[in-house]
């Protein structure tokens, strides 16, 4: 998050401890004129024990080969948790999958790509030097928790340090700068580890994904179903998940009723086949809420599926609505060949059509496919310090402009402090959750309309007084350069930027703090005016 105190002034704070993935776009180049460590080509040999060490001429750039071995150290953690190695004395970068900081280890070049390769590690020499006993059984094949076995405060270094050099390199502020450090604010750690998560999903696939000591088993079939999440680099195979630490533990009860019943022959339930397109079952989508009267959880079962025919699943909505905690069973039919998990159609096979949850001291109500922050304890810290940020004086008298609503949350827990709160938002059932929200909370001083803040025109601004604070929330492509220029133009006092992805974050905090370049093509020339 960065709180942008005026119009393209050069100060920002940042806070960031709910950026989970990172989408690196920093420059790779590096320098590779020095010598470096290589082993041969081992490609038709797996004993990496007997690769000897050459070494390249100083004046010889270094670019690799594929199926090369080398012997690498992880110095740091970078694009969606890939450790970054750099060849010795040369500086030249590799990325590697499983590689964590401080580990030291033997890997073969699988891809080169422009000015970095990647790297797939076939031995570890020395382990990390954060390691810790990773206590999921699917952490070594899982792509959702890489790090698992690296210690929580060694990630959060490391998030750290990305975000740093993000904020350097791509929103070019300089860390020489005296006031460097008190623009950069330390993360802010979350208190729970584990079950934090309030929605998860899970895929139906005709395909189980095996390790390679277990690839000479022949599973065919049933056999060959699965339901849990997809495995790294795979669109069309399946880890079979029993049980996931990262949601709730009423959830795993639900992941495991339907794990022991949906593969009976009995009912006819098919997995979706992503190649043929046939096939009935596509994701179990899981979400915890909250009973706000009894402070239980409470939960959503939601089945996506290629068609609707709830006699199929009558059998399991038996076995799930006996769960206590299950208070709403949906079905969202989904006729497209994609992989999205939002529907066409939506019906209510059991119970209600919404669950709740607590934020800030008011009550939302959450739809199947409802955008809603995941991590509900750590969503209490972020939206204290988006009002700590957007300083409200309290005395409603100032206008909000909450950019990419959502459901609302955001502006909702603004707007006792507010005169007026106006929220934007492309999804039309967000809208209808906003309206929703506000109602239930008896709060009359919010608009909510629809629309995309990528279409906006030279009208947009006259849909609403000039505000005092623009709180903005984007996806992880961030924000369109016509609604940069907007907000340059608007010159609002203040700018809250939240972000889940720092990379996109850095690049429009560049633009709104240090201005946009305009480009101007001529016959010959480029200008820069």
């Amino acid at each position: 998050m960065a709180t942008i105190p005026s119009h393209a002034l050069r100060h920002l704070t940042l806070t960031r401890p709910w950026l989970r993935k990172i989408s690196c776009t920093t420059s790779l180049a590096f320098s590779s004129q020095d010598p470096l460590l290589t082993y041969p080509d081992n490609s038709n040999n797996n004993d990496t024990d007997h690769t000897k060490k050459t070494t390249n001429s100083k004046s010889q750039a270094f670019f690799p080969k594929k199926n090369q071995v080398l012997e690498l150290e992880c110095e740091s953690l970078a694009f969606k948790g890939k450790g970054v190695c750099k060849v010795a004395d040369s500086g030249f970068v590799l990325l590697c999958d499983n590689a964590l900081p401080g580990e030291r280890f033997i890997g073969r070049v699988s891809r080169k790509k422009g000015s970095y390769a990647e790297v797939t590690k076939l031995k570890t020499l020395s382990p990390h030097r954060d390691l810790v006993d990773a206590p999921c059984a699917y952490a070594s094949y899982c792509g959702g928790c890489k790090t698992q076995n690296l210690s929580y405060e060694a990630q959060l270094r490391a998030k750290e340090q990305q975000v740093r050099e993000l904020v350097i390199h791509v929103g070019k502020f300089s860390d020489k700068n005296p006031d460097f450090e008190c623009i950069m604010k330390p993360i802010v750690p979350c208190d729970v580890q584990f079950h934090y998560r309030n929605k998860m999903e899970f895929s139906f696939g005709t395909q189980k994904w095996l390790p390679k000591e277990l690839l000479h088993e022949k599973l065919d079939g049933i056999d060959n179903y699965a339901l849990g999440l997809h495995a790294p680099g795979y669109f069309d195979k399946i880890l079979n998940v029993d049980k996931c630490l990262l949601q709730s533990e009423p959830a795993n009860k639900i992941l495991a009723t339907v794990q022991d019943n949906w593969k009976d022959p009995e009912l006819g339930l098919s997995p979706y086949n992503v190649h043929s397109h046939t096939g009935f079952l596509k994701h179990l989508v899981l979400r915890t809420g909250r009973d706000m009267k009894t402070d239980l959880p409470e939960l959503m079962v939601n089945f996506v599926t290629s068609s609707y025919k709830p006699e199929m699943l009558k059998p399991l909505v038996e076995k799930i609505s006996a769960i206590p905690e299950v208070v709403s069973i949906m079905n969202n039919v989904n006729t497209s060949v994609g992989n999205t998990s939002v529907g066409e159609e939506e019906y209510t096979l059991y119970g209600k059509s919404t669950i709740t949850e607590s934020l800030r001291g008011l009550t939302f109500q959450i739809s199947a496919n409802s955008f809603f922050q995941t991590n509900t304890h750590q969503a209490e810290v972020l939206y204290k310090l988006i009002e700590d940020c957007a300083g409200l004086r309290g005395d409603a008298s100032e206008i909000v402009l909450d950019l990419f609503c959502g459901t609302g949350t955001i502006g909702l827990t603004l707007a006792k402090k507010a005169k007026h709160v106006y929220g934007y938002e492309v999804v039309a059932q967000a809208v209808a959750d906003a309206h929703r929200n506000a109602k239930l909370n008896g709060i009359s001083n919010t608009t909510f309309l629809q629309g995309d803040l990528n279409k906006i025109d030279e009208n947009f601004g006259k849909h609403f007084p000039k505000p005092d604070i623009v709180i903005s929330d984007p996806n992880r492509p961030g924000m369109h350069m016509k609604l940069i220029k907007f907000l340059l133009k608007l010159k609002a006092p203040k700018i809250v930027y939240v972000s889940c992805n720092p990379a996109t974050c850095a690049r429009d905090i560049d633009y709104l703090c240090h201005g946009v370049v305009c480009m101007v093509y001529l016959s010959s020339p480029l200008l820069k005016i």
